[in-house]
């Protein structure tokens, strides 16, 4: 997600086509091309320029409108949707079983099309495997010399990721066993406190109640895509199970 103002201009995107399976947008004042995953201008008078990226998070609506009650929501264009010009609800899995880009599949750490969770801090990525995750969340890790913790909501496919450290302390966190619904949802505890924190990443009890983590840029891609844009990525190992 981008922000559309470049040097106080509005730009306006349109899709222009499709490379490495990635869009390429083209702005209509300018006529740059613009590449989705990176923001970058690829093509035209703007070519080199960076997008501002916009965080946000990978969420299922029912978790998100529990956080955002009062929340918006886009709706599909009903003209659109008329003349049939939407994907099908089967687009994803057809585009599952095209071919990766020629070339993408060189590093065979993982098969192309593993679902991974990647992560960047600084000058260090790393790819965490979605199904590692839904097997063991939350995960304690260190991108790079940076302390970081990814974790599932209950739902098992929303992802966050946050740096875990408070005042410059380290913490270990666990997930609590309790019921997430009764609960209002998933609960973790660090060790070093014992407080409890929340999916936002917000210590809702203890000592550090009222604390709240930084939350890290996750991007949930293909294999084949982030090692493209990330050639020094690590992947993050799950063990024997």
């Amino acid at each position: 997600m981008w922000e559309t103002t470049v040097d106080g201009r509005v730009l306006h995107f349109r899709l222009a086509g499709i490379n490495n399976q990635n869009f390429i947008m083209r702005d209509d004042e300018t006529g740059t091309w613009w590449q989705q995953v990176t923001g970058l201008a690829l093509h035209g008078p703007l070519k080199g320029r960076q997008l501002k990226a916009v965080f946000h998070d990978e969420l299922s609506f029912a978790i998100w409108k529990r956080e955002q009650p009062q929340g918006r929501v886009l709706k599909p264009d009903e003209r659109i949707a008329a003349q049939n010009k939407y994907e099908a609800a089967d687009w994803e899995m057809r585009v599952g079983r095209m071919r990766v880009v020629e070339g993408a599949d060189v590093d065979k750490r993982l098969a192309p099309r593993t679902l991974v969770l990647g992560v960047e801090v600084g000058e260090k990525s790393k790819a965490y495997p979605l199904d590692a995750l839904q097997k063991q969340s939350p995960i304690v890790d260190m991108v790079g010399s940076v302390p970081v913790m990814l974790v599932s909501g209950e739902d098992r496919r929303s992802v966050r990721a946050f740096e875990r450290t408070v005042d410059g302390r380290k913490l270990e966190f666990f997930q609590k066993t309790e019921n997430a619904s009764a609960s209002g949802g998933l609960q973790l505890i660090d060790a070093e406190t014992g407080s409890t924190w929340n999916f936002e990443g917000k210590a809702i009890a203890g000592p550090l109640a009222g604390r709240e983590l930084k939350k890290l840029f996750v991007l949930e891609d293909y294999w084949f895509d982030w090692r493209i844009y990330h050639p020094d990525t690590s992947i993050y190992d799950i063990g024997p199970q």
